[in-house]
Formats: C-alpha cells, structure tokens, sequence
C-alpha cells in the first residue's frame, strides 16, 4: 500500500503558514483545525519548515508567553522529512518511528507539496488493512 492511496482516502488538504506569522498565529491555527503540525512555506510555495505541539511546548518552556509574538521561523523545525506518493506505508512508519516525528509533508517530483500524513493517519489505516484481512480469513473459514 502506498501514500497515494492514502491520500486518495483522506484528502489532500495541507495547512500551512508563512515564516513571518506569529506563535500565536500558528498556535490559533492548529487549534481551529483541530492538527497537530502546520507546514511552514516559502518562496515558491516551498517548504522551509515544520512546526509542531512539541516545537511550540519547547519553545514556551524556554522563552515563556514572550514567545508567542515572535515569528514561527525562530521556532519552527527546519530541517523537514518528506515523503513522496510511491513510498509504501511500511516504510514512512518505519522512517516516523526512527526519526520520532509524528508528521509527513508528501511532495512531487519538484519538492512541491501535495499532501500530509500524520501517524494518525498510518495507524488507521493499519487498523482498517488488519480490519480487511480477519474477515478475509473469516470468510474463508466459514467457506472452507
């Protein structure tokens, strides 16, 4: 199974924000839409960075409610793992796990964005894969 026919099931829908809004902007925004990572674009609808719950706790553990009305860019990840539509579910959950990250912006062939998995997104579809196979193997029992 690959992230094509994830994002197939789920959408395509990314939110993002722009590198100058504010902490508090972003926070706003993961709470409206009920996420918990919001991609940060660029130039050319680039990504430059991630910033996720565990960023935004960081970040206020440090520098306190002043952090809130700097931009996402001093707060953001930078350095952002990507996945492509190809890849097989088996291995985003084996590179999330590894690099203990919860999200995945998804791109093309130009590094443009066109989707998002979270391990939420994995994991429910795990469930419904395992789901498919019980009553694959139930019907065949009863049939046997």
């Amino acid at each position: 199974m690959t992230v094509s026919i994830m994002l197939a099931g789920k959408g395509r829908e990314v939110v993002s924000i722009e590198p100058n809004a504010t902490l508090a902007a972003a926070v706003g925004l993961l709470a409206e839409k009920r996420i918990g990572a919001v991609i940060i674009l660029g130039a050319g609808q680039r990504i430059v960075g991630i910033l996720s719950e565990r960023d935004i706790v960081r970040v206020l553990a440090e520098r306190g409610a002043a952090a809130l009305d700097e931009p996402v860019s001093q707060t953001m990840t930078r350095k952002v793992s990507t996945c492509t539509e190809n890849e097989t579910i088996a291995s985003i959950m084996e590179r999330m796990t590894a690099g203990k990250f919860r999200h995945f912006p998804v791109v093309d062939s130009r590094e443009q964005l066109v989707g998002m998995v979270s391990i939420g997104d994995v994991v429910k579809h795990r469930l419904q894969e395992m789901e498919r196979d019980t009553a694959a193997m139930h019907d065949y029992i009863l049939s046997a």
